[in-house]
């Protein structure tokens, strides 16, 4: 009965997973600009499907970062200003050095963040922003949950997950190559650096410094 089940759910995720892919290119193209409604029932008549596997889909672009929905209104695609990106930062600076100062306090083994470092490298060898933008999203993610600080995991989630959709929108609508992060790579390197060596408040500080330099570079591409 199990195995039953399991394939009658199989074709039920792929639709929505597929429906979801489609949406998301519809997004980064800009057929669907940022801050647009969208609206399911248009959408389930242009991929002629039901209006409930759009609604599955759009929850799942939610969970990636690339659509919002407030209670009772439709889901819209993730949009910032130029004043939220400078909230958004001021916000992430204070919980990212948080969790660089209580990583050096603990002398945690900073592995995954050298790997998400690797990875970022890589992506730049092959060219590609949306590989490179996902492992700079990993290395943010991983310096927060390696503190085993739930609460401060949960903040940055719900800032960093959308921000790197909307970043990812931007960079494609502005076509940069996926060299223009290079600095960006010394950078993700000093906070490691700087936790490594031990010293809370410094580390603390340096990743501050970091994420000031990281909010110009989403400010140029915001532009």
């Amino acid at each position: 009965m199990a195995a039953s089940n399991d394939s009658k759910l199989k074709p039920s995720l792929l639709i929505k997973q597929t429906l979801a892919a489609r949406l998301k290119e519809e997004i980064i193209r800009g057929t669907l600009p940022q801050g647009q409604r969208i609206v399911e029932k248009f959408w389930a008549r242009k991929f002629e499907v039901a209006q409930t596997s759009v609604r599955e889909a759009i929850n799942l672009l939610i969970n990636e970062g690339f659509a919002t929905k407030n209670s009772g209104r439709s889901a819209r695609v993730t949009s910032y200003t130029a004043r939220d990106i400078a909230h958004i930062y001021e916000v992430r600076s204070a919980l990212e050095g948080l969790a660089a100062r209580l990583l050096s306090q603990a002398k945690a083994d900073l592995k995954s963040l050298h790997d998400a470092i690797y990875r970022m490298r890589a992506a730049i060898q092959r060219e590609s922003v949306s590989e490179l933008l996902e492992a700079d999203l990993l290395f943010h993610l991983r310096l927060c949950e390696l503190t085993g600080n739930d609460f401060l995991v949960q903040q940055a989630r719900t800032l960093l997950v959308p921000l790197f959709a909307f970043v990812s929108m931007r960079t494609a609508a502005n076509s940069q190559p996926a060299a223009a992060w290079t600095e960006d790579i010394e950078r993700h390197l000093a906070i490691v650096r700087a936790i490594e060596d031990g010293e809370p408040m410094l580390a603390e500080l340096s990743v501050r410094n970091a994420i000031q330099r990281f909010a110009v570079r989403a400010n140029e591409i915001w532009q």
